[in-house]
């Protein structure tokens, strides 16, 4: 993935490169771009302010630059343009070039929203070096250089597999939790040291910094066994506290293992030295931004004693928790990706292996309970595109429970977000889901986003769906579901087969007008 600065001369033609027309030269159909947004950029658009665009060999400084100094400089910058020391450059309204990004977004899917300071500002490893991109899936934010190329070798914690009966029904499983990322560190931990590294410049980034990256997955299927609807005030409480617990049992399990095995290299000078928190240094950004800013500080466990314990023994790991996509291994262990909502309850997966029917089992589970799983209800599925909204004859609150993800409202997913990026030292890979996208509901969460505190977003994802014949379900053989085990007895998945390939749901990071493809031998303007 290609990341720019918004300050680029260039800016404007990059945010077109994903574009399905024009000059074919100047497209990279297959590249990922992602927008680098400093802070400043965000305050212009919010204060309708203008924004120079420069030539990187003008401003040479400024990739390096975040926060305060980044404004001083580009301040300075801006006055030479204006006098005429400085040529070419170009000054358009904040405001436009907001809306040519969220255009772009809202047609190509590209380049994704990412935030340049809060990855600077809020990294632990900021005495060292500076964060001049994230990943392709834009989990990860390490510094790079001349000398560094960022390595980090991550994992996934299925959240659903540590949840116990409480007194007010399912809940977080502390313990076993501790137990699981204790030895998930110590095994991302010992991979650093076991790794095999293809260049210099990797292997001795990664020893020196000892970054790994312990994420979740089935976040959905806990928000299912807990009762919760994702689109909820307590879904966004689970994933604070839940995010919370990881990051705090991340963080022991490191500072476990410098007492063990001793301190990264780098240690002396960062935040974790100086006794700075993930979530003390929202304090830092707070100040940086000088507004701007407004993200939920609760917590509920005891940082206090963390903070004297790595004050004391240090840090195994310049960097601990980041949440990865987890599209493969979510499919492996049978789970809904990572901290995504569920996409369809019943719908098609495509890879390599072929195509394979899934059906959401807890929500068979919960129609078999009400007497409500019959041949009807799968056509029904079918026909509706694996939603429950036009069934009448379901409960509304299964509806709300098993609503899927174009049918909650992107508002609730960013709030989700902001309260676990509270706690992450990295970032989170993040998709946006937007049914009835429109210029104004960009505009809002894309900058909800940032006020929120968000370091990356991932793909705006809008609905769209490739309307088929529809097929019927042979003999009702879709009843072999089984209703005892939530994510188990998939039997059903051959009869449901017919019905779900009939009807294949897409979800596609652009509009739902189709765009003449290259690639393509039936398009007749291509003849």
């Amino acid at each position: 993935c290609t990341y720019l600065e918004s300050w680029h001369l260039d800016v404007e033609e990059f945010l077109e490169l994903r574009k399905n027309t024009g000059d074919d030269r100047r497209r990279t159909h297959d590249m990922n771009t992602a927008n680098w947004i400093p802070d400043l950029f965000m305050r212009r658009v919010m204060e309708k302010g203008e924004w120079t665009l420069f030539s990187p060999s003008d401003v040479p400084d400024l990739h390096d630059l975040y926060g305060a100094e980044f404004e001083k400089a580009y301040v300075a910058y801006e006055a030479k343009a204006k006098s005429g020391e400085i040529k070419p450059s170009k000054t358009v309204q904040a405001t436009d070039m907001w809306r040519k990004m969220l255009t772009m977004l809202f047609e190509t899917g590209h380049p994704w929203i990412t935030f340049k300071d809060p990855c600077n500002v809020r990294s632990p490893q900021q005495h060292v070096g500076v964060v001049h991109s994230s990943n392709l899936c834009t989990e990860i934010t390490l510094n790079t250089s001349d000398t560094e190329t960022a390595v980090c070798n991550l994992g996934s914690v299925n959240l659903s597999q540590h949840l116990i009966e409480g007194a007010n029904g399912q809940e977080l499983d502390h313990d076993k939790l501790k137990r699981t990322i204790s030895t998930a560190m110590r095994m991302l931990d010992n991979v650093i040291d076991i790794n095999y590294y293809a260049v210099k410049k990797a292997r001795d980034s990664n020893l020196r910094h000892r970054p790994v990256g312990l994420g979740i997955m089935s976040f959905q299927d806990s928000l299912y066994e807990m009762r919760i609807p994702y689109a909820s005030q307590a879904a966004v409480e689970f994933a604070d506290r839940s995010m919370e617990a990881v990051c705090y049992y991340a963080y022991w399990a490191s500072t476990e293992l410098a007492k063990e095995r001793g301190q990264y290299a780098s240690y002396k000078g960062s935040l974790w030295d100086k006794g700075v928190l993930p979530l003390d240094s929202l304090d830092l950004l707070a100040t940086a931004r000088g507004g701007y800013l407004d993200v939920d500080r609760s917590t509920t466990l005891d940082w206090e004693s963390l903070r004297h314990k790595i004050a004391k023994d240090g840090m195994r790991n310049s960097n601990c928790v980041a949440i990865a996509p987890t599209a493969t291994i979510s499919n492996i262990i049978g789970v809904d990706a990572s901290i995504e909502p569920c996409f369809g309850n019943l719908s098609v997966k495509s890879n390599l292996s072929g195509e394979f029917t899934v059906i959401n089992s807890y929500l068979v589970r919960d129609l078999k309970r009400l007497g409500l799983w019959d041949d009807v209800m799968v056509m029904d599925l079918k026909h509706f595109d694996g939603s429950l909204r036009p069934i009448d004859r379901v409960p509304q609150e299964i509806k709300a429970l098993y609503a899927t993800a174009f049918e909650v409202e992107p508002q609730w997913l960013v709030e989700a977000a902001s309260r676990r990026q509270k706690w992450i030292d990295q970032a989170q890979s993040l998709n946006i889901y937007m049914a009835g996208a429109s210029g104004k509901k960009l505009d809002e969460t894309y900058k909800l986003a940032w006020l929120r505190g968000l370091k990356t977003t991932y793909y705006l994802r809008t609905s769209s769906a490739q309307q088929v014949e529809k097929s019927t379900v042979q003999a009702g053989s879709h009843n072999s579901v089984s209703s005892g085990s939530p994510i188990g007895g998939l039997s059903a998945l051959e009869a449901a087969a017919m019905a779900a390939q009939a009807q294949q749901l897409s979800a596609v990071a652009a509009t739902d007008v189709k765009f003449c493809g290259v690639d393509d031998p039936t398009c007749e303007a291509c003849q």
